[in-house]
């Protein structure tokens, strides 16, 4: 404003237009690393003790968030929960996942768009090996019980108990009678029965399966 010497007044308009703030760009995933989860093993079929964890960054190593991951079992025929995680502010992502029932090698892939995927290794432990815990080569009276139960264990790599496997026991010789005649692993991987031999002197024989596994023999002697 500007006052004249008559005493007018003069009005100036300030011209100064009001600058836009614009809000920084997202930032752009560039690389994916695995935090946690990768070369675990646990029996074919059940989860795993640890999450997957996968992390976003940027070129410069900063973590992205709300970045969209992807997770895709690609071998084993396991799954995973859920499938697909945004970041957190961590730019991490995480997820459970479930081997599958039969392949030892499972893989599970984990990916963002415009990124080179990452995949992560498990090992899915199955059934290996019946192995006779106790109660082979025992001796008893004819059509009497064995004084020990017959225990058989399940076991995978590195003698890993396998829970919740159905074991068969068969009579091969003596005709004796096995009870029961089949039953489920235990946690410790092993199934119990009791064993009444047959009513001739002699060897008596049973043998105890799993599905794909090389049979046990166990044995017994019946005494008149």
């Amino acid at each position: 404003m500007y006052r004249l010497a008559s005493g007018a007044v003069i009005l100036f308009a300030s011209g100064c237009a009001a600058a836009t703030e614009t809000e920084p760009s997202a930032p752009t995933p560039a690389s994916l690393i695995v935090v946690q989860g990768t070369n675990q093993a646990i029996q074919a079929g059940k989860e795993l003790p640890n999450a997957i964890v996968i992390r976003v960054l940027t070129d410069s190593g900063k973590p992205v968030e709300k970045a969209t991951v992807g997770f895709t079992v690609v071998a084993g025929g396991g799954s995973v929960t859920p499938g697909s995680v945004l970041t957190d502010a961590n730019g991490e992502a995480k997820t459970k996942w479930i081997l599958g029932p039969t392949t030892p090698e499972q893989a599970l892939k984990a990916e963002v768009a415009g990124v080179d995927p990452v995949t992560i290794a498990a090992t899915a432990i199955v059934p290996r090996e019946i192995v006779i815990a106790q109660g082979n080569n025992q001796t008893a009276r004819v059509s009497t019980a064995l004084t020990n139960a017959i225990v058989v264990r399940v076991v995978g790599i590195n003698n890993t108990p396998i829970v919740g496997v159905a074991v068969a026991f068969q009579i091969t010789a003596g005709a004796g009678v096995i009870t029961p005649q089949s039953a489920i692993t235990n946690s410790f991987g092993e199934v119990s029965v009791k064993w009444t031999l047959g009513p001739l002197a002699g060897t008596n024989t049973v043998t105890a399966t799993v599905a794909n596994l090389a049979p046990a023999a166990i044995s017994a002697t019946g005494t008149p």
